[in-house]
């Protein structure tokens, strides 16, 4: 395992300047494809931007995977930043709602359901 001192800085800065740059890039050219083609209206609320506040509008992605990005548009939404977040929001509920049926239909995990027997058969084992 490679120790503080190993740890090459400068390449390290590169590789994630390179990864944000090129994540900004690939944003910049669907955000902007998406600006042009729909109306600057959240989606949700129905607020209307301007050039004053047009950083508040952002891209969704109507599947979640933000590498989906037809130039039709169909995988897009314009939603303002708290919209936004709220969608993101009830989607990380939704999963955790799916993942907890998923764990009651395999049977719930209960750690501790053999706690008494391990303990009684240690105390024995003691004596």
């Amino acid at each position: 395992m490679a120790s503080k001192k190993d740890i090459d800085h400068a390449k390290l800065d590169a590789v994630v300047a390179a990864a944000r740059k090129a994540r900004d890039s690939r944003e910049q050219s669907y955000r902007a494809k998406a600006l042009k083609l729909y109306p600057w209206v959240c989606g949700r609320c129905q607020r209307e931007f301007d050039h004053s506040n047009l950083h508040e509008l952002t891209v969704h992605h109507r599947n979640h995977d933000h590498d989906d990005n037809p130039d039709d548009g169909s995988n897009w939404e314009l939603l303002c930043l708290y919209c936004h977040d709220n969608e993101h929001q009830k989607q990380q509920q939704s999963a955790s709602v799916f993942d907890a049926e998923r764990e009651t239909e395999r049977g719930s995990h209960q750690p501790f359901a053999d706690l008494g027997a391990l303990l009684k058969s240690q105390e024995s084992e003691e004596k």
